[in-house]
Protein backbone atom coordinates (compact mmCIF):
# COMPACT_ATOMS: atom_id res chain seq x y z
CA UNK A 1 0.00 0.00 0.00
CA UNK A 2 1.70 3.19 -0.94
CA UNK A 3 2.17 6.13 1.84
CA UNK A 4 -0.40 8.37 0.38
CA UNK A 5 -3.55 6.09 -0.12
CA UNK A 6 -2.45 5.00 3.92
CA UNK A 7 -2.50 8.75 5.01
CA UNK A 8 -6.06 8.82 3.34
CA UNK A 9 -7.33 6.04 5.30
CA UNK A 10 -6.02 6.92 8.76
CA UNK A 11 -7.54 10.87 7.94
CA UNK A 12 -10.72 8.90 7.16
CA UNK A 13 -11.03 7.04 10.38
CA UNK A 14 -9.86 9.45 12.60
CA UNK A 15 -13.13 11.15 12.80
CA UNK A 16 -15.58 9.67 15.79
CA UNK A 17 -18.86 8.80 13.35
CA UNK A 18 -16.89 7.40 10.82
CA UNK A 19 -14.62 4.58 12.58
CA UNK A 20 -17.76 3.88 14.62
CA UNK A 21 -19.29 3.50 11.06
CA UNK A 22 -15.98 1.21 9.72
CA UNK A 23 -16.47 -0.92 12.66
CA UNK A 24 -20.14 -1.97 11.82
CA UNK A 25 -19.11 -2.28 8.60
CA UNK A 26 -16.25 -4.91 9.37
CA UNK A 27 -18.47 -6.77 11.99
CA UNK A 28 -21.64 -6.84 8.86
CA UNK A 29 -19.40 -8.96 6.52
CA UNK A 30 -19.95 -8.67 3.01
CA UNK A 31 -23.32 -7.97 2.89
CA UNK A 32 -23.29 -4.80 3.97
CA UNK A 33 -25.13 -2.71 5.62
CA UNK A 34 -27.79 0.38 4.23
CA UNK A 35 -26.61 3.94 4.57
CA UNK A 36 -29.72 4.58 6.36
CA UNK A 37 -29.43 1.33 8.70
CA UNK A 38 -25.88 2.72 9.61
CA UNK A 39 -27.57 6.65 10.48
CA UNK A 40 -29.79 4.91 12.74
CA UNK A 41 -27.21 2.80 14.57
CA UNK A 42 -25.08 5.49 15.45
CA UNK A 43 -27.68 8.23 15.40
CA UNK A 44 -26.06 10.21 12.97
CA UNK A 45 -28.51 12.49 10.39
CA UNK A 46 -28.78 10.63 7.40
CA UNK A 47 -27.03 13.75 5.54
CA UNK A 48 -24.45 13.82 8.01
CA UNK A 49 -24.05 9.34 7.68
CA UNK A 50 -23.73 10.19 3.35
CA UNK A 51 -20.80 12.57 3.97
CA UNK A 52 -19.03 10.06 6.46
CA UNK A 53 -19.62 7.43 3.73
CA UNK A 54 -18.13 9.33 1.12
CA UNK A 55 -15.11 9.82 2.89
CA UNK A 56 -14.65 6.24 3.73
CA UNK A 57 -15.13 5.88 -0.02
CA UNK A 58 -12.93 8.38 -1.13
CA UNK A 59 -9.92 6.99 1.31
CA UNK A 60 -11.06 3.26 -0.36
CA UNK A 61 -12.41 1.59 2.51
CA UNK A 62 -15.61 1.10 1.71
CA UNK A 63 -17.65 0.15 -0.98
CA UNK A 64 -21.20 0.40 -1.77
CA UNK A 65 -23.76 -1.28 -4.01
CA UNK A 66 -27.24 -0.30 -5.17
CA UNK A 67 -30.04 -2.42 -3.97
CA UNK A 68 -33.39 -1.34 -5.04
CA UNK A 69 -34.06 1.99 -3.64
CA UNK A 70 -31.31 1.82 -0.70
CA UNK A 71 -27.21 2.06 -0.91
CA UNK A 72 -25.47 -1.02 0.98
CA UNK A 73 -22.00 -0.04 2.32
CA UNK A 74 -19.58 -3.05 2.72
CA UNK A 75 -15.73 -2.59 4.45
CA UNK A 76 -13.15 -3.18 1.26
CA UNK A 77 -11.57 -6.29 3.24
CA UNK A 78 -8.64 -6.02 0.77
CA UNK A 79 -7.93 -2.09 1.50
CA UNK A 80 -8.14 -2.93 5.54
CA UNK A 81 -5.31 -5.69 5.35
CA UNK A 82 -3.41 -3.46 3.31
CA UNK A 83 -3.38 -0.84 5.47
CA UNK A 84 -2.72 -3.07 8.67
CA UNK A 85 -0.23 -4.65 7.08
CA UNK A 86 1.80 -1.38 5.80
CA UNK A 87 1.00 -0.28 9.60
CA UNK A 88 3.13 -3.56 10.88
CA UNK A 89 5.45 -4.65 8.16
CA UNK A 90 8.37 -3.84 10.29
CA UNK A 91 7.14 -5.01 13.72
CA UNK A 92 9.00 -7.24 15.44
CA UNK A 93 12.24 -6.50 13.65
CA UNK A 94 10.78 -8.32 9.93
CA UNK A 95 10.24 -11.23 12.21
CA UNK A 96 7.01 -12.86 11.59
CA UNK A 97 4.77 -12.81 14.87
CA UNK A 98 3.02 -15.49 16.61
CA UNK A 99 -0.48 -15.51 16.08
CA UNK A 100 -0.65 -16.46 19.52
CA UNK A 101 0.72 -13.24 21.18
CA UNK A 102 0.60 -10.00 21.03
CA UNK A 103 3.32 -8.46 18.88
CA UNK A 104 5.68 -6.58 20.52
CA UNK A 105 8.55 -4.62 18.68
CA UNK A 106 12.61 -5.92 19.84
CA UNK A 107 14.03 -4.01 22.35
CA UNK A 108 15.97 -0.68 21.05
CA UNK A 109 20.01 -1.45 21.08
CA UNK A 110 21.55 1.44 23.39
CA UNK A 111 23.71 3.57 21.23
CA UNK A 112 27.54 3.22 22.35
Amino acid sequence: MQADRVIRALSALAQEHRLAAFRLLVQAGEQGVAAGVLAEKLQVPPSSMSFHLAQLGNAGLVTQRRESRSIIYSADYAAMNGLMGYLTENCCGGMSCSQDTECFPSPQRKSA
